[in-house]
């Protein structure tokens, strides 16, 4: 019932204080499993995305966000569950193999699930160089990658910030990547790297940022 309030009244209601610029909806495959593989400018992004896809969309939250007995506690986990949010613990390698389990979960029901590869947040307004956990899922699962550009969410939710406040936000779809090519070629690093260089240029198509060759390293205390 929450998950359909969101999508058919908080959503719409979204768009309409936002007025999103949404393009390329049309690329996104209708059902089956697909990896939506996105730039990381704000964090609202992983609600943006969601609003704007026209599908659901799942993607990994703090465990702790889940946590708690409190109305407040509850309603949150609530909200964020009905958004799609998988709730994962993070910070150690145990937690990014949760991590990728939690999303080869979601693609091995058709579900469509949201990745950063950059890992956090750009700071600098740049496109970073991404992890290969994109790769890894897409060749574990057979998944085509959605890639995605946002612009504006910075300003929508500025870091630092609670609320957010009125900006012009885009959202372009790419068209899907098929890395079928690739079978049985999944546990090679060469090849994770290939395949995530290739989802990275494709998002940097798509949003226009200047790109550096460098993991972006996360900032103390970021949640995102």
């Amino acid at each position: 019932m929450l998950h359909l309030l969101i999508r058919r009244g908080v959503a719409p209601l979204a768009r309409m204080l936002w007025r999103p610029d949404v393009r390329g909806t049309e690329n996104v495959p209708p059902d089956g499993p697909v990896i939506f593989a996105s730039n990381h400018r704000s964090a609202i992004d992983t609600a943006v995305i969601p609003f704007v896809a026209p599908r659901p969309v799942a993607f990994l939250g703090k465990a702790e966000y889940f946590e708690g007995t409190s109305p407040k506690d509850r309603l949150r986990s609530a909200f964020l569950s009905a958004l799609g949010y998988v709730p994962v613990e993070r910070g150690n390698a145990a937690a990014g193999l949760a991590a990728l389990g939690a999303a080869q979960k979601v693609l091995d029901s058709g579900g469509a699930f949201g990745i950063y590869p950059e890992g956090t947040r750009s700071l600098d307004g740049k496109l970073h160089r991404g992890h290969t956990g994109v790769a890894a899922l897409a060749l574990a699962t057979r998944a085509p990658v959605v890639p995605v550009a946002v612009s504006g969410t910075e300003n929508l939710l500025p870091v630092g910030k609670k609320l957010p406040r009125p900006a012009q936000v885009t959202v372009r779809f790419g068209e899907p990547l098929d890395f079928s090519r690739y079978d049985g070629l999944a546990a090679s690093p060469p090849i994770r790297r290939a395949v995530t260089d290739e989802v990275m240029y494709s998002i940097l198509e798509l949003s226009g940022q200047e790109y550096v060759d460098a993991y972006h390293k996360r900032p103390e205390g970021d949640a995102a």
